[in-house]
Order: C-alpha cells, then sequence, then structure tokens
C-alpha cells in the first residue's frame, strides 16, 4: 500500500501499524494479491525468508511497512517480456 486512499480501503482491523501473524496473511492477500498462508509465516518465522516481524511477549506482529516492502521485494521489478527476467 502506498498511499493513504489506498490504506482507507482495507477492512478496519488491517489498518493498525503491526498485525498479527493471521492478520498479516490476510493483508498481504488483501493489500498485493500475494497469497502466504498463517502456517508459512510461522515457518519462515523459524528458518527465515518471510518478513520481518517483532515480538511483543510471545505474539509475533508484523509492521505493515515492514510487509509492503517484502512483498515488493519478493514481486520483483515490473517486466514487458519473459526474456526480460532473468
Amino acid at each position: 500500500m502506498d498511499n493513504q486512499t489506498s490504506a482507507e480501503q482495507l477492512p478496519p482491523h488491517l489498518r493498525k501499524p503491526r498485525l498479527r501473524r493471521a492478520e498479516a496473511s490476510e493483508y498481504l492477500l488483501h493489500a498485493h494479491g500475494l497469497p502466504v498462508a498463517v502456517a508459512t509465516l510461522a515457518k519462515w518465522a523459524t528458518i527465515g525468508g518471510g518478513p520481518g516481524f517483532q515480538k511483543a511477549g510471545k505474539v509475533p506482529l508484523y509492521p505493515r511497512e515492514e510487509l509492503d516492502r517484502w512483498a515488493m521485494e519478493r514481486l520483483g521489478k515490473l517486466v514487458r517480456s519473459t526474456s526480460e527476467v532473468r
């Protein structure tokens, strides 16, 4: 989500600055079209490769800005032909 208007289009429970794992999964789908299962986020939290998170006690919290950054990194650059993908 790049701007305020886009954030306002999210369901209210996804507008918080930090999201729990299930909300992060839902956010990635709503905001970026990336289907990422809650279990996948949990596994990545253990082995690496997923978005960064913070812990509040035992609860992992994903900052929305980090989810956006990670999603854009994962999506890669925009291309117009498969020959551009290398």
